[in-house]
C-alpha cells in the first residue's frame, strides 16, 4: 500500500487552513489518511484543521496498536467523536477560537477491510467499480433531492454552507462507508479547494493513467492553481 498527500494556499488565500496527516504502520498492514478543511476568524480554521487532524490520527493509532483487530468503521467513528470533542472544548476554552470548525474526512485501509468516515464537504473518490462522492452542504442535499442539477451546483451562491462540521456542536453525526477495496484500487482525499475546480472525469483520466502518485497528486493540484485556486487546495492518495 501507499500513500502520498500536498496542500497548497492557493492563490488568492493569505494562509492555509486545510491540513492533511498520513500513516502507514511499519508492519505495512494499514494506511490511516485524514484530510481536514476549518473554517472561522482570523486563526480558527486553521486551528480547528489541525487539532481534529492530529487528534482523529492519535485516536486511531493508539486504538489500532491496543486492538489491530477493530473493525476499520468503528476506529473511525470513535476517532472522528474524539476529534470533535477536542475541536469543541478548545473552541470552548479559547474565546478567540469560538465557532470554529472543521470538515473531516478519513480513510482507513488495511487488506482485510477499508472504511471512510465523513462530515462536511470534504470528498472522497473511489477509483473502483464504483465512485465515492459525498458532501453534508446544503447545496449538496439539494442535488440529493433533485432540485438542482450537478451543474448547477457548481455555480450555486450557497455551495459553500455546511450543514455539519466538527467542533460546532459536543457531540457529532458522522458518515461512515465500508468499502471493498482491492489491490490497485485507489482512495483520494480533497478539500472543495480542489473538487470545485477539477471534476470526477479529470480525476478519474489521471489515476488511470498512472501509478505515479506523487505525480498524480502534483499534477491535480497545478491543474487547480492554474485555474486560479480562490481556497486552500489539499488532497492525500491512497492507493492499495
Amino acid at each position: 500500500m501507499n500513500a502520498f498527500g500536498i496542500t497548497d494556499k492557493g492563490k488568492v488565500r493569505s494562509a492555509n487552513q486545510d491540513a492533511y496527516r498520513l500513516s502507514l504502520s511499519p508492519d505495512g498492514e494499514y494506511v490511516l489518511a485524514a484530510l481536514c478543511d476549518g473554517m472561522g476568524g482570523v486563526h480558527g480554521g486553521e486551528i480547528a484543521s489541525a487539532v481534529a487532524a492530529d487528534s482523529f490520527m492519535q485516536y486511531a493509532e493508539d486504538m489500532l496498536r491496543r486492538e489491530p483487530k477493530s473493525d476499520a468503521a468503528q476506529v473511525l467513528r470513535e476517532a472522528a467523536a474524539y476529534a470533535n470533542l477536542k475541536v469543541y472544548d478548545r473552541a470552548f476554552r479559547d474565546e478567540s477560537c469560538r465557532g470554529m470548525g472543521t470538515t473531516l474526512v478519513a480513510a482507513l485501509v488495511r487488506p482485510e477491510d477499508a472504511a471512510v468516515v465523513n462530515i462536511g464537504d470534504s470528498r472522497c473518490y473511489w477509483l473502483a467499480d464504483g465512485q465515492l462522492q459525498r458532501d453534508h452542504s446544503l447545496v449538496q442535499s439539494m442535488v440529493d433531492r433533485g432540485l438542482i442539477t450537478e451543474d448547477e451546483a457548481r455555480s450555486h451562491p450557497r455551495k459553500n454552507v455546511i450543514m455539519r462540521a466538527v467542533g460546532l456542536e459536543r457531540t457529532i453525526r458522522s458518515d461512515i462507508f465500508r468499502l471493498d477495496i482491492r489491490p490497485g484500487d485507489a482512495l483520494l482525499l480533497c478539500s472543495d479547494g480542489l473538487s470545485n475546480l477539477v471534476d470526477a472525469g479529470e480525476m478519474e483520466s489521471l489515476l488511470l493513467a498512472s501509478s505515479d502518485d506523487d505525480a498524480v497528486c502534483r499534477e491535480l493540484l497545478r491543474m487547480a492553481l492554474d485555474r486560479g485556486a480562490p481556497d486552500n487546495v489539499t488532497l492525500a492518495l491512497v492507493r492499495r
